[in-house]
């Protein structure tokens, strides 16, 4: 029997660890982590960038501090995944192939997961979320 439950944190919390866990299953194939695969995929959209764009970027979205996203940055530059040249970082050609990857398997979970949910629910769904996001960033920023 399926319920009606109304948004909370707890059901957000539960979807976001459940989707994750799953996300976190096919990161680890290529060794890859979560916030890595956040900067990877940050760069494969945003093509060269600065580097503090990117940092901030991280930091807006993870809610980690600038020195973590850094060295977030600076793994994926040593492995081979990032150029560095001057103030901006690009995605190298493996870092592309490798984000290129992540995306196929993440398009293959969101596949999996949203398949059979009508579209009007996850618009409806995608605008609470996107209120709810903001009011915490915005409360975040309040201090």
């Amino acid at each position: 029997m399926t319920t009606t439950t109304t948004v909370n944190g707890q059901i957000i919390g539960r979807a976001h660890y459940s989707t994750r866990a799953v996300l976190d299953g096919l990161l680890a194939e290529s060794g890859t982590t979560f916030h890595q695969a956040v900067a990877l995929n940050a760069t494969a959209d945003g093509g060269a960038m600065e580097r503090e764009l990117l940092t901030g970027l991280m930091t807006g979205t993870l809610k980690i501090d600038a020195e973590a996203a850094r060295e977030v940055i600076d793994s994926l530059i040593a492995a081979g995944l990032l150029t560095h040249a001057g103030t901006r970082v690009e995605l190298t050609a493996s870092g592309r192939a490798l984000q290129d990857g992540i995306r196929a398997g993440t398009s293959r979970i969101t596949a999996l997961l949203y398949a059979d949910l009508p579209a009007e629910d996850l618009a409806t769904a995608g605008r609470v979320l996107t209120a709810v996001t903001e009011r915490a960033n915005a409360a975040l920023a309040a201090g």
